[in-house]
């Protein structure tokens, strides 16, 4: 367990700053106005070899500050993971919150924040988030939620590290981000947390967080190509795989790999790219998919996201390039009605040449929706019922 006592501080604020100005000034400036309060906020700042006055100006604010002020100067990383995991290992807060450097935050946000921490006794709390000069997740913002389903919900979908995690939860897994990631390593190490601990909540009316793009272009992540994204991806679902036996649950969350982050490698992408690029992702992605890709998880995709996957998984590049040339036209395909069930016949639809299932061309029924040829199956079977004589059942 983390040490607390009457001095130790109710969050701490780590900020991994990288070439941050003049940027840096309204995000510490962020946690000054906090209704938290300075007496119970820290900050812990790393400074990751910045060379435009961001170490200079950490070092003003922190001798000038109401906020206790730990500055840290290193060599640069090459990530985010570097910083946040020094600030990590010195913070002293009941609560951690990782706060870009180019980012602020709403003044009430922190104290929003803990209070919901206390109240719900939860180990991860997301606050609203908007972006400015950039797009932001909106979703997930619909209500406030005490415990928010991790498998069922969209907070499966909003894994970026600024949110509210309760340190003793960290501490006793050793949690750490992992620096061989050059992408998405806030998304494995806040599933883990997701995964670990003791529920998830969301504070979703008050703005407590603002993602900011900046006009310079430059930010603390840095990444190139498309390795990275596999690394991530299979990252991401060795932990799933890890933590979620089989079933339902881990293929709830098994979306959120394959569509956030395998599936835009096999986008509108393949069309522009040369084909020995196509043949390379296909072929990182083949282990993965023979690991993960299941039945449950496919019939949860929309039919165009189901169907690109499938031809991954069946390792077809020519079906694949033909199926984004007809979504990029955007033609309407032909709707195929056998046996109650609708399918969308996109190119090699029944190819025996391709040899792609009919299951992967099936229209997908809104959550919850009858088609139309089963809900008239339904009256018709309710009305031969009522002529023998015999009672209708309910469902």
């Amino acid at each position: 367990m983390t040490d607390v006592n009457e001095n130790t501080p109710d969050v701490s604020v780590i900020i991994g700053a990288y070439e941050a100005m003049p940027y840096l000034v309204k995000c510490l400036a962020s946690v000054e106005a906090q209704t938290l309060g300075a007496d119970r906020i820290e900050i812990v700042a790393v400074d990751d070899g910045s060379t435009d006055g961001t170490g200079e100006y950490l070092e003003e604010f922190a001798a000038r500050s109401k906020v206790g002020t730990r500055v840290v100067r290193q060599a640069n990383s090459g990530g985010p993971s570097g910083p946040r995991n020094t600030g990590l290992a010195l913070a002293r807060g009941r609560f951690v919150f990782f706060l870009d450097a180019d980012d602020h935050l709403g003044e009430e946000a922190l104290e929003r924040l803990v209070a919901m921490a206390d109240r719900a006794g939860t180990d991860v709390v997301l606050g609203r988030t908007i972006g400015v000069n950039r797009n932001a997740a909106k979703s997930i913002w619909k209500e406030t939620v005490e415990r928010a389903d991790i498998y069922r919900s969209n907070v499966k979908y909003t894994l970026s590290a600024q949110k509210l995690f309760r340190r003793e939860l960290l501490a006793a897994h050793g949690m750490r981000f992992d620096e061989s990631l050059r992408t998405g390593e806030d998304a494995l190490f806040t599933l883990e947390a997701y995964l670990r601990g003791n529920g998830v909540s969301v504070v979703a009316d008050y703005t407590c967080y603002y993602l900011v793009g900046r006009e310079d272009g430059k930010h603390l992540t840095k990444t190139g190509g498309y390795v990275p994204r596999f690394d991530s991806a299979r990252a991401l679902m060795r932990l799933i795989a890890a933590h979620v036996p089989p079933g339902e649950h881990r293929d709830l969350l098994m979306m959120r790999p394959f569509t956030v982050t395998l599936l835009p490698q096999f986008g509108p992408v393949v069309l522009r790219q040369p084909r020995d690029i196509l043949l390379a992702k296909m072929e990182l992605a083949a282990p993965l998919m023979a690991a993960h890709w299941t039945p449950g998880l496919a019939r949860r995709l929309k039919t165009e996201d189901r169907l690109r996957l499938t031809c991954v998984a069946l390792d077809r590049p020519g079906a694949l390039l033909d199926i984004a040339a007809c979504l990029q036209e955007g033609a309407e395909p032909e709707h195929v009605r056998r046996w109650g069930r609708t399918y969308l016949a996109y190119p090699h639809f029944r190819d025996p040449a391709a040899g792609i299932p009919d299951a992967a061309y099936q229209l997908r029924d809104a959550p919850g929706a009858l088609t139309a040829v089963r809900r008239r199956a339904r009256r018709l079977a309710g009305r031969a019922l009522r002529l023998a004589g015999r009672p209708r059942t309910a469902g």
